[in-house]
């Protein structure tokens, strides 16, 4: 519930941008091709689970093609957040972030067109594609004692006591030390679009993402580390067609 305080803004100012655009397209929903941002919210991500940049072209009346690409970040189902002493949130037991950069292609099928300047176009949809995992060393700043803190990976060996803990690292903290992770996404949404006019969209997008690696991704030493990843997810778009 927490971040549909954050996303309806979003909502509320695109269509109040819609409102003010040309009347002339208005009951005219016919366009080529589109652009689209989006904000991504999931079962395995954070409050803002990534971003997301999706171009579509049209095949026929019904049928479009699209190139996307979506940056999220991918937590462990079984991460739990603690607060210090002094105010900070950290995750005690993670040693890394894993990152996805999820390049994919897919296919777009219109299931029920807008009536004019009124109504909700429906869509549904298939794509898969490459997936690039940065796995990025999860940093804490550890009281080694009252007077030393270190600032280190985590490992669960050395930093044993989570009262010890001062907090994270900084932000991007380890990001040199990164390995690399190589893989495959495919996900199956269906594509809710709002809005009144051709040259703006508004909508959103309901799905299902599964995604593998060649190798597993250690996010939690003590707990069994993941090779496939799956989720549920939603992402809200806001783009421009011609």
């Amino acid at each position: 519930m927490k971040a549909i305080k954050y996303i309806l803004p979003f909502l509320f100012l695109s269509l109040y941008f819609s409102a003010n655009a040309q009347r002339e397209d208005a009951g005219d929903y016919e366009y080529e091709s589109e652009v689209l941002f989006g904000v991504n919210k999931n079962t395995n991500g954070g409050l803002i689970g990534g971003f997301a940049l999706k171009m579509g072209f049209r095949i026929d009346e019904t049928n479009f093609q699209f190139f996307g690409l979506d940056m999220v970040n991918v937590k462990d189902p079984k991460e739990v957040r603690y607060n210090t002493v002094l105010g900070n949130s950290y995750i005690f037991g993670k040693s890394n972030y894993l990152y996805s950069i999820r390049p994919y292609y897919g296919r777009e099928l219109i299931v029920f067109k807008k009536a004019p300047q009124q109504g909700v176009q429906v869509s549904v949809l298939g794509a898969i594609g490459p997936s690039i995992g940065i796995i990025a060393p999860y940093v804490i700043e550890y009281a080694v004692n009252r007077l030393e803190t270190v600032r280190e990976q985590f490992n669960p060996a050395v930093h044993q006591s989570r009262f010890n803990i001062i907090g994270p690292g900084r932000i991007f903290e380890g990001l040199g030390q990164s390995d690399i992770a190589f893989g495959a996404n495919a996900k199956a949404a269906v594509n809710f679009e709002f809005g009144v006019f051709k040259s703006n969209v508004t909508g959103l997008e309901l799905g299902y993402q599964l995604e593998g690696f060649t190798k597993e991704i250690p996010l939690i030493p003590t707990v069994e580390s993941r090779q496939i990843f799956q989720s549920v997810y939603f992402t809200f778009f806001y783009g421009f067609r011609k």
